[in-house]
């Protein structure tokens, strides 16, 4: 199961979904006040999105999935493995932590006043594609063009007001006290260019999960899935299948 970040829904993990269903069942969902589902006006806390996980899992007759969540969506993972033990058998946080920073706080509160400033929606997006993509991105103008383009066009925009209940629930979200509770084989994904969650922040708070393991990844900004799919990919099989020969 693929538990994307904040302004972000299903459709963000098409670069890595083919390669994961090759050898895995890949459950991909939106997030409430996101993507495809209504109402967009619904409450939202990052234990409303778990529970919703929860209840996913349920309805598809489950006993447990690997939980895989980037970013704020790695926030809904780690609450799953606090709140839901049985339910999780592995654990992959990508790009995030167990708390956002001050920091990412005000940037994320400036992104939703510029929204509902009515700011031209090519330099709202390339504002956040500042911080979410690296330096080489930006050197391929066409690319940069085409994803403003695909942003601005995308259908299902997430609207400004999930948006900012999404901001509020990320910095309501603090689990450090729990994280020595959890149980499960975890990943850690870090891109070493990522500017939102630096590595070694990161890394530093979530190895306070007993059972642990570290994959650092070259040149790859917050969003890895994105620039970086196939070394996400490697990273996330090798896991798997080494956990699964266990």
């Amino acid at each position: 199961m693929l538990v994307a970040g904040l302004a972000s829904d299903s459709q963000s993990w098409q670069p890595i979904v083919d390669e994961l269903a090759q050898d895995y069942l890949v459950i991909l969902l939106d997030n409430r006040g996101a993507g495809r589902t209504k109402p967009q006006n619904i409450e939202i806390s990052i234990q409303h999105i778990v529970d919703d996980c929860i209840a996913i899992i349920g309805y598809l007759g489950l006993s447990s999935v690997t939980l895989l969540g980037h970013s704020m969506g790695g926030l809904v993972a780690l609450d799953c493995a606090i709140r839901y033990p049985e339910r999780i058998s592995r654990l992959i946080l990508v790009g995030t932590s167990a708390f956002n920073s001050e920091r990412n706080n005000a940037l994320f509160h400036d992104w939703a006043a510029y929204l509902s400033s009515g700011m031209d929606l090519e330099y709202w997006f390339r504002n956040i594609f500042y911080w979410i993509f690296s330096k080489q991105f930006f050197e391929d103008k066409e690319l940069l063009r085409d994803a403003v383009q695909f942003s601005i066009e995308y259908p299902y925009p997430q609207s400004d007001p999930a948006f900012v209940k999404k901001i509020q629930a990320i910095e309501a979200f603090d689990c450090q006290k729990s994280l020595s509770s959890i149980k499960h084989h975890t990943l850690i994904v870090c891109g070493k260019e990522d500017l939102l969650f630096p590595p070694e922040e990161s890394i530093k708070v979530l190895q306070a999960i007993p059972r642990t393991s570290v994959s650092l990844i070259e040149g790859a900004p917050h969003c890895i899935h994105m620039e970086k799919p196939r070394a996400l990919t490697d990273c996330v099989l090798h896991f798997m299948n080494k956990e699964g020969s266990q």
